[in-house]
This record gives C-alpha cells, structure tokens and sequence, in this order.
C-alpha cells in the first residue's frame, strides 16, 4: 500500500496524516483524516456507514453524528481551496462515494513535500443526545451544535447509555416534532439564499431506516415515515411542499445517490431518519441534506425514556418557536406544544394496521381491519385508527371481499364516527367525501367534505387525487388535471396519479399527453391496472387497433384485459372474438361490473344492452357509474335521450 494519494489538485500523505492543495497544507481534524483516508483508498464505489465505523473507530461505540459531522469536516475542507465540491457524494441510508480517480504512489518526491501547519484542530463533536429526555446545551441553537470549536475535544465521547424501557407508543408525535425542527431550520436557511420567496421549497422525508437489529419493527418505521410526512405537509404547504410516501418509499432498500434522488423527486433537501433500539431505549437519528451540495445541515440523535418523552416534545416545540423565526398561526403554536396521549397499544395496533393496508391485496386488507379494530378496542377515541377502518372496509367491499351494502354502511359509519372525535381530522373528511363520490353519488356533499380536507391539508396529494376525481365525475375535466398534477409534484413516482392524468388527457381529446403520462405510469409500475388497457386504448383512438389489443393483453387484471380484448378485437373487425371476450366478462364480472359490460356495448354500437347494462350498474351502486361523464367508451350514447335521462337520475350537470 502506498504512503501517498493524488486525486485531482491533492495530495494525501497516510505517513505524515498531513492533505495538501498546489503544497498548501490543509488542517485536518485526526478523525477527520482517518475518513478521508478510507475513503481515497476506496474510491468510486459505494461506502457503507458500517465500513467506515469500523476502520475508523474500531470497536469504539460511536454516535452516528460523529461521521456526520467528519464528512461536514472534509466536504468543507476540500471545498475551501476548489470550485468542486462534489468530491464526496451521499448514498442517503447506506454511505458514501468518493467520487474522484486517485493515483497512489509509495514514496514522496521533493515536489510532493508538505508544509506541516503550525497547529492541527482537535476532534470535534458531532451531535448533541439528550439524555434524561432533555437537550444538552439548552440556550444553543441546532444550527451551532455541530460548529462550535470550543467543543472540539468532544468527538469521540460516547453518551451514558439509559437504563430505562421505552414506550414506541409515544414516539409518533414527538419525532413529528423533530422533523419539523429540521423542515423550517432548512426554510430558514433556504430564505437566506437567492432564491425568490415565491418558489416552494420542496423536502423529501426518506423512509425511517430499521436498525433495531428486529424485522418486527418494520411496521414502525414505516409508520413513522407516513406521520412524518403528513405532520410536515400540513405546516405550511403554500412554502413548503413535502414529498408524499408512496413516492419515497421507493428509496426503502435502494442506494440511489443524493443527486439522483433530488433529481426524481425534484427537491433541494432530503430528511434522512433511522432508529436503533439496544433493549432499554430508543435512538432516532434525523439529519436533513441539502441536495445541491450534498452537505449536512443538521442532524441531532435523540433517546427516549417513558417519564420524559412529553417533556422532551414541549423542549422541542420551544426551540421551533424560537429558532425558526417565521410567523405561525396561533393554532399551529398550539398544535406543537399540546401534549397527544395515545394508549401505547393502540398505537401499535393501529402501526400495524396501516402496514398492512398499504401493502394492499385482499389477505392483507383483512389483517389491517383487524388491527384497527384492535386499536379501537383499546382506545376509542383514537380518531385515526376509525378512519383507518373505515378506509379498509371501503376497499374490502369494493372488491367483493365483504358484501357491498354492509360494507359500505360499516365505513361510512366509522368515518363518522372519526369527524365526531376530531372535526378537524382532514383524513375522515376526505374518507367520507370518497363514500359520498363514489358510493352515494351524493356530489355536493361530497365536494363539501372534500374542499374542507383540502383547507386542513392542502399538501396532501392523496386529498388532491380524491378531489380531482370528483371534478371528473362532474365532467370538470381541465381542473381534474390541475389538480392532478399538484398531486404529481408531491408523489411524482405514483404510477396511479400518472394513471389518472393520462386518462384525464385521453378524455378531452389530448392522445400525444395521455400516450406519454400512460407510458410513465407503466415504467413506474408495469402491474398496476387499468394502465396497459388505458394505453392500448389510446393507440385505438390513434387508429392503431393491432397495437392496441397487443397493449391490452398485457393488462394483468382480468376484467380490465376482458373489457379491452372485447373493444379491441370489434376495432379490428374481429366481431366473434370481441363477443367471445365479452361473454366471459358479463359470465366472471356482471355481479358487481356492469358499468364495464355497459361500456363495452356502447362501443359496439348496441345501445340497447348497453342502457340495460347501466341501469344495472346503478342498482349495484358500481363505483364506475362516477365516471359516466368522462368515459369515451360511451361517446356513442350521448345522443340519446335515455342518456340524458341517466345522468339525471345520478343528479349529475348536464
């Protein structure tokens, strides 16, 4: 192994433990060098955090903010004498790259002599840990507790370990909390920099990463990253827009770089987050990145003891109030400072719950409306965990894995039960703005409940989406794709909103934008239905009719294939083998699907069925029949008289 590494205008000397600039040396701290030094030797390639703590620190127990704070350290001082700063990348979650070719060589010559300096900085300390669940150092700001020289001595401490059991129940809010200390410490930076106050800032929350040594908890980091999100979108949505978690969540177990991540997402910061647990107590780990640079703006580990999470939240919320100088409503300055009590196992439950629920099949949707209904048991007044339930029972009946009726009358009635304990819950307005939409075609009160949701939480892309298929159902097309793409700039990897803006398109007539967005949707998510049968659709339009079928028989969820396969082979003149694929349509699917069989006759040009078939539909209280005025499928029937009469009965504008 050589003694000396150049790469680009530097020179690393390992036997001197000295860096150099054109000769001009520069001061490392000892830890700080031990870092640079693994990572010349491992150039271009991914670094994991676990590698370099042990080349680094050996065995030592060693916060995570201690090598935060050494690539701050190297990125700064490597910055100083270069335009590039760029030389040490972040692998967000997983490492680092040294991002520069090094020539290694074994013996210095006169030219590659080093001046020493005359003094060399000692180790500085990386984080502050409150322990006893308050902060150290009180009267500091977060900003100062990575700079300041005169705790240089305290980098390779290690914290007195607490001895007390944790309660995970009361980690949701408190962390909240947290990230919404590194959300406005970034906007105050940020309001600093050139950057007109009229342009959003945009912060992207990466999934909570795991390492409490138990895959069990699984559920809990991803709980914590969906609560983060929406505590943080909520704030102040018109400055600061928060990336949504189906967008995110993505980046779970990837290794994309930091730009690259910026790039997707298009952010400027990123909130990295992990929890440790060693038995006794819980470490959160939250530091916020700054995407252009890849520098670390702040980062603080917290522990968690029952007796002082709530005081360590009202710490917390006082140092907000304090240090991010911005003028917040009088019920926002509330809302961080008021204590949220949850009983520790519904909590839990309720985690468990929306793990399941987002992994979204039948199997699993059973399992999460058990463990709402585990919440609840345990704790009443639990607003969520209703709302939770009431999501879940609505999907469980729409896809026939509970009867319709019931399940339908069971959601609206949790949901309702949800606004009576939290009228400002904007989720259960938005839930039963859904039921009202889609269930009860009851589209004023549905609009009002959905306008209310989107005046609590006007950053969630979820509420957006529920509020652009409202405007469909009314054929207010042009501010569906408004809405929509608001939607897509907070969750731009959610392939069913890239979905939705391409039949939005293909509704007015716009087949170039529709082929483009349904063309995304399907990289994004190549199973996701109805996209392959949206596309292929599209290419019928386009008078591709053979490139169409062979599109829709790419469509993996059958009734959609069927449906398409149907429309398709007519195109093509085909007319046995669309009413072959109709026959076993109407055979697996007319139960609860007619507005599909409906649409397919109208396509044939047998409006007879075809209103036969829609008449169905609505005695089934098919969730399809909201899209009677945006389908094209049924242009052929919109001269009739009985459509007309149709969408009068739904009480739709003509």
């Amino acid at each position: 192994m050589g003694n000396l590494y150049r790469f680009g205008s530097y020179l690393l000397d390992r036997r001197k433990r000295a860096l150099s600039q054109d000769g001009s040396p520069i001061a490392l701290t000892p830890k700080a060098f031990d870092v640079l030094l693994f990572l010349v030797q491992n150039p271009n390639r991914l670094i994991t955090k676990e590698e370099l703590f042990k080349a680094v620190w050996a065995d030592s127990f060693v916060e995570e903010g201690n090598l935060t704070q050494n690539i701050f350290l190297l990125r700064k001082a490597l910055a100083q004498n270069s335009e590039d700063s760029g030389l040490i990348l972040t692998i967000p979650r997983k490492g680092y790259q040294f991002a520069a070719d090094v020539a290694e060589q074994l013996e210095s010559t006169d030219k590659d002599a080093i001046r020493t300096p005359a003094f060399r900085i000692s180790a500085v300390s990386a984080t502050h840990t409150p322990v006893e669940g308050t902060r150290r150092n009180r009267d500091e700001s977060p900003q100062t507790a990575f700079l300041k020289v005169s705790e240089l001595a305290k980098v390779e401490q290690a914290p007195s370990k607490p001895d007390s059991r944790f309660r995970l129940a009361f980690v949701v809010s408190t962390i909240a909390v947290i990230l919404i200390v590194a959300g406005y410490i970034s906007w105050r930076r940020f309001r600093a920099a050139s950057r007109p106050r009229s342009e959003k800032i945009m912060l992207a929350v990466l999934p909570f990463q795991n390492l409490t040594g138990d895959p069990k908890q699984e559920y809990l980091a991803d709980g914590l990253t969906e609560e983060t999100i929406a505590q943080l979108g909520r704030l102040r949505p018109e400055q600061l827009g928060v990336i949504a978690r189906t967008s995110v969540m993505g980046y779970k177990h990837g290794d994309q770089r930091l730009d690259q991540i910026g790039r997707d997402l298009s952010v400027q910061y990123v909130l990295e987050n992990s929890l440790r647990g060693s038995g006794d107590h819980l470490r959160v780990t939250v530091q916020l990145l700054q995407v252009k640079d890849q520098s670390h703006l702040w980062a603080q580990d917290y522990d968690y003891r029952p007796r002082d999470i709530l005081s360590l939240e009202d710490d917390v919320a006082k140092s907000v109030a304090r240090e991010i100088q911005i003028r917040l409503t009088a019920q926002q300055q509330i809302d961080l400072t008021r204590v949220h009590p949850v009983n520790p196992g519904a909590f839990e439950a309720y985690m468990e719950g929306r793990f399941f629920f987002d992994r979204d099949n039948n199997g699993d949707l059973n399992r999460a409306a058990s463990y709402y209904e585990q919440a609840i048991k345990l704790d009443s007044s639990y607003a969520v965990a209703w709302v939770g339930l009431s999501r879940a029972l609505f999907r469980q009946a729409d896809r026939g894995s509970v009867p319709l009726v019931e399940g339908r009358r069971r959601a609206r009635e949790t949901v309702q039960q949800a606004l009576a304990l939290d009228p400002n819950l904007a989720e259960a307005h938005a839930s039963i703005g859904q039921i009202k939409r889609e269930a009860d075609w009851d589209w004023t009160g549905a609009n009002a409940s959905l306008q209310r949701a989107l005046e609590l939480d006007p950053g969630n892309s979820a509420v957006l989406s529920l509020a652009a298929g409202l405007a469909i159902s009314l054929g207010r097309i042009e501010e569906a794709v408004e809405l929509i793409r608001r939607a897509i700039a907070l969750d731009p990897l959610n392939a069913a909103l890239r979905g939705g803006l391409a039949e939005s398109c293909f509704t007015i007539g716009r087949l170039e934008e529709a082929e483009v967005h349904f063309k995304k949707a399907l990289e994004l998510n190549p199973s996701l239905a109805p996209n392959h049968e949206g596309l292929g659709l599209v290419y019928l339009a386009q008078g591709r009719a053979q490139d169409a079928l062979a599109e829709i028989e790419r469509e993996q969820m059958g009734m959609w294939r069927l449906q398409g396969q149907a429309v398709a082979y007519y195109a093509l003149g085909r007319k046995k083998e669309s009413d072959t694929a109709l026959s076993e349509l109407i055979a697996k699917y007319q139960s609860q699907n007619a507005f599909l069989i409906a649409e397919v006759y109208s396509f044939q040009k047998e409006p007879d069925q075809a209103f036969k078939w829609l008449d169905r539909a609505y005695v089934q209280h098919d969730t399809g029949v909201a899209e009677t005025k945006a389908s094209t499928l049924l242009k052929n029937l919109r001269g009739d008289p009985r459509y007309t009469a149709f969408l009068k009965k739904l009480r739709l504008p003509l």
